[in-house]
């Protein structure tokens, strides 16, 4: 059995009712309690405080809790579970997709609340979450001095993990599996934002962004050329494993 006096949660709700709400229940539980009101507090103290369990909203502004959850993937392998106020298989899937272990739809009691805190803590978890942890089975992009590893959605810049969104790895990751290929801009719409409208134009956006954090001369990009009048293409030779 756990010992849940030395479990310490952060609740990341932006509804400060919400995480005065599992405060109270957790605290008569037992557990230490930690509080944040938006992805990227949450982000910080994570990188600070020891933390054993997040708990943390899908639904705030800003940096959304998909996203707060697969940043926190690329640096912890701490327990995250979901808390949504939804209840639409595509939440708990897409959740649960980028590294949580599981979620709960408001409302909730406390003692179901309780009930998966525990379950979560039953399972093992990964000795590391780094790269360096990478099962040997993993394919991975090596160019030079950038490495992607798919399954963590990570990338590695100059030894630095670099933080892309989602549509940014995506969009890198469509590239790369298929160096040298040269895609339009539709087709790479239609890969990454699938049936999403949008202009043409975004793609642009999410370049720029995308180079500005991969290229050591984004005027000048080395991985992701222009090719002009018909779209982009990765250039470059896969040296990973």
């Amino acid at each position: 059995m756990t010992n849940i006096q030395q479990v310490t949660v952060l609740t990341v709700d932006d509804e400060e009712n919400i995480t005065d709400m599992l405060q109270e229940y957790l605290k008569k539980d037992g557990f230490s309690v930690i509080t944040a009101h938006s992805g990227q507090t949450a982000l910080e103290i994570l990188q600070k405080e020891p933390c054993d369990i997040v708990i943390l909203d899908v639904a705030m502004p800003g940096m959304d809790g998909i996203e707060v959850c697969r940043r926190i993937r690329l640096f912890s392998d701490i327990y995250v579970l979901m808390l949504t106020a939804k209840t639409e298989e595509i939440d708990r899937v897409v959740g649960l997709s980028v590294g949580a272990d599981d979620y709960i739809s408001k409302p909730f009691s406390p003692r179901e609340l309780t009930a998966r805190i525990n379950a979560m803590l039953r399972r093992p978890r990964h000795a590391n979450n780094s790269s360096a942890a990478v099962k040997e089975t993993e394919q991975i992009f090596h160019f030079g001095s950038l490495i992607v590893y798919p399954e963590r959605r990570e990338v590695i810049v100059n030894k630095e993990t670099v933080q892309l969104t989602a549509r940014e790895f995506d969009m890198l990751l469509e590239l790369i599996q298929y160096a040298g290929k040269v895609y339009t801009r539709g087709q790479l719409l239609e890969r990454v934002w699938g049936n999403e409208y949008y202009d043409d134009h975004i793609v642009d956006v999410h370049m720029a962004n995308l180079r500005k954090k991969i290229e050591e001369d984004p005027a000048h990009p080395y991985y992701i050329e222009t090719v002009r009048g018909v779209g982009y293409r990765f250039r470059g030779k896969n040296d990973g494993k």
